[in-house]
């Protein structure tokens, strides 16, 4: 069995090198095809083949830039060789997956991503037959929630095709770094109640909803809490910054290494990230895994992946109030929402995750 992974993320999103790894220290026969329309500067792995194919002007026409890399990939690859062709986006990689499977007769499993759902589905209303096409085409759809399954169905998918769609749709979240399994916190306690150290780490943009998690903290702090909030990020948008860099409560990290990052998550009580959208949010496991309890958004990718109560809470992203209120109750139970996060850290394992995908490999490959 041999695997042709479509991946146009691939250069932006570091974490697929561990799948892909992974995939390669258990003997799977793996090539991962990157196109792209600019150099990528990083290792991606001996088995990638990054592909400069287009301009990046051509995204702003669908199928010109999408018949350039499918004409790339027929030169480049001997697609009779593949036993199934694995897809990392609806839109983009989906498209080529199911070209291949109607030229090629390779069988192809697709992910859909917050783009997907957020940008194609949403806003190029004139693709969304496109998607449906793609989602039937294929032998079987990977969301990473079920919330986030339910949504896309629900919203997108027409009705003469939501129960075939979903009884081919598996959820399979994304997985961390075996660094922060292997370093596993203990659980925690709060010392002070009324003395709370929030995180968060990830970019400092508008998508990440840092302004509602600011306001959710002031309301806190009107009913006498101390808060110390750590900002850990690269700065994006210069105007999410001005509104919380000058607050003598908050303190902004630009870069840490992974090492200095589990001090500062080892340091802080409750993860907080509140996403407007977002795909997974590899961070909630990566704060899990030391402890931390997490606030993340309701409908979006990491909800679903537990019970609400169980490891923390999902919120509405824009409601302020709610975020405070579920701060509040986690800080009540606070020591087994810690040693729920800790134990159910292990469920992002890839070792564990690869061999759901090899299990789905084996049941729809062509030979």
């Amino acid at each position: 069995m041999r695997i042709l992974h479509i991946n146009s993320y691939y250069a932006k999103s570091v974490f697929y090198k561990y799948f892909y790894d992974e995939q390669v220290r258990t003997r799977m026969a793996i090539d991962v095809y990157v196109p792209t329309s600019v150099p990528v500067g990083r290792d991606l792995g001996k088995y990638t083949l990054i592909r400069i194919n287009h301009k990046k002007a051509d995204r702003y026409i669908f199928y010109l830039k999408h018949m350039k890399i499918y004409h790339d990939i027929k030169k480049v690859y001997e697609l009779d060789k593949y036993s199934i062709v694995h897809s990392h986006s609806l839109f983009t990689n989906g498209y080529l997956a199911m070209r291949i499977k109607q030229d090629f007769g390779i069988p192809y499993l697709v992910a859909v991503r917050d783009t997907d759902a957020n940008v194609f589905f949403k806003r190029m209303v004139w693709l969304r037959k496109l998607g449906i096409e793609i989602l039937n085409e294929a032998d079987k759809i990977i969301f990473l929630s079920v919330s986030y399954r339910d949504a896309v169905i629900e919203k997108y998918v027409p009705a003469q095709f939501k129960k075939a769609i979903l009884e081919k749709s598996e959820v399979i979240p994304n997985g961390i770094e075996d660094f922060w399994l292997k370093n596993r916190n203990v659980p925690q306690k709060i010392a002070d109640s009324k003395h709370l150290n929030l995180l968060y780490v990830g970019l400092i943009n508008k998508r990440k909803n840092i302004s509602t998690t600011i306001r959710a903290i002031r309301i806190l702090q009107n009913q006498g809490y101390e808060i110390h909030f750590t900002i850990v990020g690269k700065v994006s948008d210069e105007a999410i910054f001005k509104q919380f860099r000058s607050e003598p409560w908050v303190q902004y990290i630009s870069h840490s290494s992974r090492e200095e990052l589990i001090e500062i998550y080892r340091n802080n009580d409750i993860f907080v990230m509140p996403s407007v959208t977002e795909t997974f949010g590899l961070v909630y496991p990566e704060a899990m895994s030391q402890g931390l309890p997490v606030i993340y958004t309701r409908g979006q990718g990491f909800d679903g992946q537990f019970q609400d109560g169980q490891v923390g809470f999902s919120v509405e992203c824009y409601d302020a109030k709610e975020i405070a209120e579920k701060i509040i109750r986690i800080v009540a139970n606070y020591q087994v929402l810690s040693k729920n996060a800790v134990i159910n850290a292990n469920k992002f394992r890839w070792s564990d995750i690869n061999q759901k995908y090899r299990n789905i490999y084996k049941e729809i490959q062509r030979y």
